[in-house]
């Protein structure tokens, strides 16, 4: 492997990394969290709106972080506290998230396909990897303090109770809700980051549907990796290599465009198709009703 399809791997694996930590954090605690494609495109949004309107990256980013959380409480909200099909909340949140985001591009910019572009972060070179945004370190730090959090940490230790067993987490004295709850919106914050690597890291603009399927491939790589931090990244490292893969090939024209765009998907499906019969899920996906 050349050291320019490694870095393009690093850069592509990013934002399918975020979605697949935030996934991992959310079932976890017993929630299947679907709506990660809708919660990166909502926090690609507004990260972008809010830097047009301010003219300060930081400000987006924080701003595309918010949506994040607010979309991790909604959905706690609706799941964890009035017990609703995770499902179904999960669909809704990537239908709204597509449409509101559409809706609000065409009001402000006159275009449902794209923003004005807008100031984004600055690349940070470090050896090997090259000229990479903070995105790309940040998952790698996220990546071992979340391993260190869930398997060495008593919180980590009743985060994982809770959704193993959350009848018997609540015996032992373990606020149940809170933890699910807890989880839940910080895992979507974390899914919230892929977002903002792709509109203020990467294109430094807002496209309609930019994720491109990029959260449901989280939680692909979230299954693949066996619900654990590190097995994420190496699984998100995989489908990185098929999206470097198939830009290099673009570039050569070796084969039709069309059939090169399929090669991340394709790459996904063989790999569920192989791996999810003999995944076992770690936690019970039931809302808890405390007797």
């Amino acid at each position: 492997m050349s050291l320019s399809l490694f870095q393009a791997m690093v850069r592509m694996a990013t934002p399918i990394l975020f979605a697949a930590l935030g996934g991992c954090l959310c079932e976890r605690v017993g929630v299947i969290n679907i709506g990660l494609e809708g919660i990166m495109l909502t926090a690609a949004f507004f990260g972008v709106l809010v830097t047009y309107v301010t003219g300060v990256p930081l400000l987006g980013f924080l701003g595309g972080l918010a949506s994040g959380v607010a979309w991790g409480y909604v959905i706690a909200l609706l799941t964890v506290r009035f017990y609703g099909n995770q499902i179904v909340v999960g669909t809704g949140v990537n239908v709204f998230g597509l449409g509101l985001s559409a809706f609000l591009s065409q009001k402000i910019w006159g275009s449902r396909g794209a923003s004005e572009a807008v100031q984004g972060f600055e690349s940070i070179w470090v050896p090997y990897l090259g000229e990479q945004t903070f995105f790309v370190y940040l998952g790698f730090i996220l990546v071992f303090a979340l391993q260190f959090f869930l398997f060495v940490t008593p919180w980590g230790l009743r985060l994982r109770a809770v959704g193993e067993n959350p009848q018997a987490a609540d015996t032992a004295g373990i606020n149940v809700f809170r933890y699910k709850t807890l989880g839940v919106v910080v895992g979507s914050a974390i899914a919230s980051l892929g977002g903002l690597f792709l509109s203020l890291g990467h294109l430094r603009f807002f496209a309609w549907g930019m994720t491109s399927g990029r959260g449901f491939i989280g939680l692909a790589a979230m299954i693949f990796g066996k619900w654990t931090p590190v097995g994420c990244l190496l699984a998100s490292l995989l489908f990185g290599l098929a999206d470097a893969l198939q830009m290099r090939l673009q570039a050569l024209g070796i084969l039709p465009s069309q059939v090169i765009l399929l090669i991340p998907y394709l790459v996904t499906i063989l790999v569920l198709s192989g791996f999810v019969g003999r995944a076992t899920p770690p936690a019970r996906y039931e809302p808890y009703k405390k007797e």
